[in-house]
């Protein structure tokens, strides 16, 4: 979901982005932190009206639950609107809202005809609102801190009611911006260390809402809408339809570095490996970017820019040329800057790609080599796939060049898939995967808003590895992730492992609005739209109820808190007719042993039950609303926690054999954890190997008893 709240954080966004659109250059902002920002005079670029009426007019006939446009849903879109921009009710003032009421039955017309007035009063209030507030904070910190008092700050304003005076919000800034200070102050800034910096942050917030344009205001408000229809439908402004094709295909374009917005700099905060950057050996992390320029043009300043304005400049074609002018955060001189140039490469995501590694596992008397797959999304370049070229890079190709390597190297005696926080991805790769380890079969089933049924099997005969399998899922696992455990599950393939999944089961479609309108230059974005649910073979969906692991792991966050059931505009859970099927194999036959033993060992695992012990300690600080603004009582606290990390330290140290610690402090190296989740569900895997092995045995013992 796009939340304006991600604004407003210092964000990171990778320079490797490829655009075949040169960017407007942006007009300069003022860059005199003592000076006060100038807030735009915001209001709808003519796109926006057609834009708009096309959005809603694509929703209302090609979106699976067709929602028409009117009063009800205008009551919802401007609750979700007020929301987006005010979820914690810190800004906006009761007479606000009030004033407001008078679209609640309007901004269906609003949004049909494309008069967006509306959209953009209601944010100018805010930015009014935000700019306010801000002032307020820095107002706060003329005047030292008294931390000796005993109150306590309620940060979680979301079921409050909204404030009547700027005196009831005063209160709740005053203890905000107070917190803010304590925080620092606990992490040893004295009051003056601890001002500066919040000031800085505080001009810096001021700054970025200063910058926020028509287009940004756009995608807020036709965002909101979208959300109203359901969690996973969204328009995509230019910028992020473009960010989102490049996150699908893992390749793009440009001089492989991520940057950083820094007060009025833009900083760099990585530098991709392999990339231009890193090649030219000319760019540190830490550098500040004081300008750009394309070839031999000359250089644009770009200090105070926004960070997605300087990325526009800096990303380019393969084989073209950026020159960047920059403050070297090693220089021994204060102020003294370099131009350099690098030529604009493709750059690999390798990040987001599947990664492989090994588990050995100790058990009768042998090690048992697991192989692990970890796949942080389901990928797939799909413009080189549509082109036919055979090289193009996708999950599965991936993933079955990853299991021939294990094999040849040494082998594998079993296989984890690592699903965690896989947030789904292209649909085909699910269907594709899976065919990896069933000969073949149906996998998923698709349906559409008009109550059409497709069903997608892999339909290539054989398998990439047919021995014990297991998934490792977490409630962060969706959508694609999900099509590919559910199938797994269903044909007893293999072990779910883990927590039950997030529970999107809905399909959705990207539709390229500058095609729409025959735009030359890309400047209507895109629209994500839900055309389809999809079903597993059993006739089950997986929407809102996701997939309940065969062994769960203890679970931080319970669904209705975290997952599809959680959002109000969720698509309800449903059955459809099964399909037939030939189960691979039967895991239930082996659960219950593989349960007792799995129970056994955590029980006499230190890093399973310091897990456990976690997750009851965040639970209980969740339900928590408030902090402590007293300063030896926050010091307490810290006091308890070092102390609990100091015992598991020397736990830890004592199993090594090493020397205990006295104290912790931030120049001790710690014992570095192992993934504690993973380790068990190797383990598990092995136990399953044990298993499936003792019923071969067994098996051949009486076929050999009857052949006799």
């Amino acid at each position: 979901m796009l939340s304006l709240k991600s604004v407003f954080k210092t964000s990171l966004i990778a320079l490797t982005i490829s655009s075949s659109v040169q960017a407007k250059t942006p007009d300069p902002v003022e860059v005199n932190s003592d000076a006060e920002p100038k807030m735009l005079d915001l209001s709808p670029n003519p796109s926006h009206h057609q834009a708009s009426r096309y959005i809603a007019k694509f929703i209302t006939d090609y979106h699976y639950d067709k929602p028409r446009l009117g009063n009800e849903q205008s009551v919802k879109i401007l609750d979700e609107y007020i929301d987006m921009l005010d979820g914690n009710k810190a800004y906006f003032l009761a007479e606000d809202i009030k004033l407001f009421q008078q679209y609640r039955y309007n901004l269906d017309n609003s949004i049909l005809t494309g008069w967006l007035k509306p959209s953009f009063h209601i944010y100018s209030i805010f930015q009014k609102r935000w700019s306010e507030r801000n002032k307020f904070a820095l107002s706060l910190l003329e005047k030292e801190m008294d931390f000796s008092a005993k109150e306590e700050f309620h940060f979680d304003r979301e079921d409050s009611n909204w404030a009547v005076t700027s005196k009831e919000l005063d209160e709740f800034w005053r203890k905000r911006v107070k917190n803010d200070a304590l925080n620092l102050v606990l992490a040893d800034k004295t009051w003056k260390e601890a001002r500066d910096i919040l000031e800085k942050r505080y001009k810096a917030a001021m700054r970025r809402v200063s910058q926020i344009n028509s287009e940004d205001v756009f995608s807020y408000f036709m965002n909101a809408y979208a959300n109203t229809v359901d969690p996973h439908t969204a328009y995509f402004s230019p910028r992020t339809a473009e960010n989102f094709n490049i996150d699908m295909k893992l390749s793009l374009e440009g001089i492989g570095a991520v940057l950083q917005s820094d007060d009025v700099y833009t900083k760099i905060n990585r530098i991709v490996e392999a990339g231009p950057a890193d090649k030219s050996g000319e760019l540190s992390v830490d550098d500040k970017i004081i300008a750009v320029g394309q070839g031999k043009e000359p250089l644009v300043d770009v200090v105070g820019w926004r960070l997605d304005d300087v990325v526009d400049l800096i990303r380019g074609d393969a084989g073209s040329i950026v020159r960047l002018k920059v403050e070297a955060a090693n220089s021994s001189v204060a102020g003294k800057t370099k131009t350099i140039s690098i030529v604009r490469e493709q750059v690999k995501l390798e990040e987001q790609a599947a990664k492989s590694d090994i588990i050995e596992i100790e058990a009768d008397g042998k090690a048992q080599r697991v192989g692990v797959i970890d796949l942080p999304k389901f990928y797939v370049d799909f413009n080189a796939k549509h082109k036919g070229e055979k090289d193009y890079r996708s999950t599965t190709r991936d993933i079955r060049g990853l299991i021939e390597e294990m094999k040849q190297d040494k082998g594998i005696d079993g296989l984890i898939i690592d699903l965690r926080s896989n947030g789904g991805g292209a649909l085909d790769e699910a269907v594709a995967l899976t065919g990896l380890f069933i000969d073949k079969g149906p996998v998923v089933q698709d349906k559409s808003g008009r109550g059409y049924v497709d069903l997608l099997a892999d339909t290539d005969p054989g398998t990439a590895w047919d021995g014990p399998l297991a998934v490792l899922v977490n409630g962060s696992s969706a959508s694609a992730s999900e099509i590919f455990a559910g199938a797994i599950q269903d044909y007893g393939r293999g072990l779910i492992v883990g927590e039950q999944t997030f529970g999107k089961g809905t399909v959705q479609r990207v539709l390229d609005l500058n095609q729409t309108f025959r735009a030359e230059d890309s400047v209507f974005g895109a629209l994500k739209l839900t055309i389809n649910k999809f079903y597993r073979i059993t006739g089950e969906s997986t929407q809102r109820k996701g997939v309940v692991p065969d062994i769960a792991y203890p679970d931080p966050f319970s669904r209705d808190e975290f997952g599809e059931q959680s959002y109000e505009a969720s698509l309800k859970w449903d059955v459809i007719d099964p399909v037939e099927y030939v189960r691979a194999g039967n895991i239930t036959e082996h659960l219950e042993p593989l349960t007792k033993s799995h129970l056994r060992r955590i029980e006499k695992d230190k890093e399973f039950q310091y897990l456990i012990d976690d997750i009851e300690e965040i639970n209980k600080r969740r339900l928590k609303k408030t902090v402590s603004l007293n300063l030896q009582a926050r010091k307490d606290e810290l006091k308890a926690d070092k102390e609990k990390q100091l015992a598991r330290e020397n736990e830890r140290r004592k199993l090594k054999g090493e020397k205990a610690l006295v104290e912790i402090d931030e120049d001790t190296e710690l014992t570095e954890v192992e993934d504690t989740k993973l380790n068990e569900t190797a383990k598990i895997l092995v136990d399953l190997l044990s298993l499936q092995n003792s019923r071969r045995l067994a098996e051949l013992s009486v076929k050999a008893k009857t052949a006799n």
